[in-house]
This record gives C-alpha cells, structure tokens and sequence, in this order.
C-alpha cells in the first residue's frame, strides 16, 4: 500500500490557491478551437483561464492569448460572457485605446508622446495539438514537451479532424484531483459501473492484467463504447488491428482526459473552480464523414457515457464528502492503482 496526496490537497483552500498559482504555468486545454470560434482568421474569444479572463484571437500570423484588460486604466476589454465574434482590432470601451490582435497598442487618443511598445496587452502563451487550444501563462516547457508520449501512442486517430456530435457538462462537488485520480484507474469499476463492466468484462476485475498499450478488450461481439457495443458509424480509416476493436483511454496532465473508441472520442476537460468544486465539459467527437450524414444520431454513445459519467461523479463526491470529514487522516493507493500514482509525482515536482 502507497500513501496517497495528503489531505489538505483536498481540502484545505489555501492548497487550492498555490495549486492554480502552479497550473497557470501548465499548458492548460481550454476546449476545442472550432467550438471556441478560432478556426478562422480575425477571430476573438473571451475565455476563463484559472479564473482571469483573457482574449484568444487569430490573426494572419496565428494564435495569440492575452490578459482582458487594458493598459492605461484597467478596464476590461470585453465582457466576460461575449460570445466569440470576428474583430479586425480590439477597443477598450473606457478611452478608446485600441489594440490589433496581436496585442500590440494601435492608437489611444490623446497620449501622443507614449511608446506604443511600453502599453502591449499581457501575452500568454498559447498553442494547439489535436484540434484543443492550449494556453500557459510562461510556460516551463514546449506543449509538446508536456504532452510527452502521448501523441505516438495515439497517433492513428485522427483527433484535430473530428467534430463534436454531443456535449454534456457537468458541475462535480469534488477537487479535481478526485475526478483525475478516479479516471486513472478502475479499481472501482466492479462496484461502480455494472453497465460498463458487461461491455468490457476486464473491468469487472479492476482492469488487472490488461495490456493497455494494445488497448481494452469488449466482450464477444462487442467492439465499441455504446449501450450495445456496436454501432452502424465506421472506424476511424487509419487504426491498427487492436484499435480497431478496442479502446485506449489517456490522462492528459494536467486537465484533459481522453476515452478513444474505434470510431468516437470522449474528451473531458476538467475546469477546477474550488477546492471542492470542478467543471467538466464532455465532447463526444466523430468522424466529419459521419457527422455529415442525415441519419448521423449519437445517442448510443452518448447514453452510455453520460450514464457512466454520473456514476463517476456520484462516487468523485462521495469521496469529497468522506475527505471533508475529520474522520479522514489520508488516503492509500492499492497495488492495483498505480497508475493512479502518476498524481502524485506530477503535481509534487511541480509545486516543490
């Protein structure tokens, strides 16, 4: 037995607060950029990243991210509920300082004797890997340096093409920690989800002895996350042999986790809003091919996951709840959850 993080990572608000300090240093998946509106050139959204708001925008020379707020007085530059929208540049609504989407200072009235150079917007870094918009604030690393392995291991599905054919959120009573940790292992899916473990027997049995690099097996006949375990939507073109009829699932540190079937994704992206308290957005991602179609319906995967995630959440909250009380000295990590341990040697290294 491990001992698992220790309680005040879950509890305590203060943790909470020097936990976001670090994570704004993390490139941090903000939601897929068709959905967001920044597929095009002269775009801008206005977006929460650890709770500031910032701008995206799209220029003819790419992505930028910068802080909402205006350099001369401090006004925010756009509401934070502005829906995204094309702009050639961006005014403040106080005096008129104008900004091109780069962030650069175009013009404030009145103020002849600046330097433009000296008033630019707060710029973020930001950047994007399979169709996701990711931003850090000074980053430590390349994207693709904290992304890691996971790219190759899942290079054949063609993630930056698909299309969102169903969204479900969902606010969680419980750290985020709790619902990274719970998606990281399935100890608990013998007790936890009766449906899911029919379809993948393995699961029935903590997942034990799987080799997750080839991917889940289904039960016979079975090839697919839905209620049947079929579905009449094709593969994605290019999976071997294994991914073809099993699933792979990913932790994407620190805020995306990814549930890849043959021919669907399932992408969450956790929002941390208090110590005891996530946003989880969860995009059900197809094929254009089949998104096109007229007969395209996919309620068959999605009344599975919704079905499986609000067992997660149940039990995510349960956990909180257990946590919270004075009862609970700290967690362990059983042989079988060492996976789950991953946690611990991401978030430790990185809040010293």
């Amino acid at each position: 037995m491990e001992a698992a993080l220790p309680r005040e990572h879950y509890v305590d608000s203060q943790m909470f607060a020097r936990e976001r300090d670090m994570l704004r240093h993390e490139w941090t998946c903000l939601g897929r950029l068709d959905e967001l509106g920044l597929t095009g050139p002269d775009r801008v959204a206005v977006l929460d990243f650890h709770s500031e708001s910032i701008l995206v925008t799209r220029d003819a020379s790419g992505l930028h991210a910068l802080g909402n707020v205006c350099r001369h007085r401090g006004s925010q530059l756009m509401p934070a509920d502005s829906p995204p929208c094309g702009a050639k540049a961006i005014r403040c609504p106080y005096h008129s300082w104008t900004y091109a989407l780069d962030g650069s200072l175009m013009h404030a009235p009145h103020a002849d004797d600046i330097d433009p150079a000296d008033f630019a917007l707060t710029s973020l870094a930001a950047d994007t890997w399979g169709g996701w918009l990711w931003v850090a604030e000074s980053p430590r690393t390349t994207l693709l340096e904290q992304l890691g392995p996971v790219p190759e291991r899942i290079r054949r599905y063609p993630l930056a093409d698909l299309r969102l054919g169903l969204r479900f959120e969902y606010d969680v009573q419980a750290n985020w920690k709790v619902i990274a940790e719970n998606y990281n292992e399935c100890y608990h899916c013998g007790p936890v989800h009766p449906e899911l473990s029919r379809l993948v027997p393995a699961f029935a049995s903590g997942g034990k002895d799987i080799p997750w690099e080839d991917g889940v097996p289904h039960r016979e006949g079975a090839w697919t996350f839905t209620m049947s375990g079929t579905t009449d939507r094709a593969p994605f073109p290019d999976l071997d042999e294994h991914e073809r009829v099993k699933h792979k699932g990913e932790l994407v540190y620190p805020n995306l986790m990814l549930s890849l079937s043959a021919e669907h994704v399932a992408a969450y992206t956790l929002t941390p809003l208090a110590i005891d308290r996530t946003h989880i957005v969860c995009d059900l991602l197809f094929h254009p091919t089949e998104t096109a179609k007229a007969t395209f319906d996919p309620s068959d995967a999605g009344d599975l996951w919704d079905l499986v995630n609000r067992q997660d959440w149940a039990i995510c909250e349960s956990v909180q709840r257990g946590m919270s009380s004075r009862y609970f000295q700290g967690g362990w990590y059983a042989p079988m959850e060492d996976d789950s341990l991953d946690i611990r040697r991401w978030l430790l290294s990185r809040l010293g």
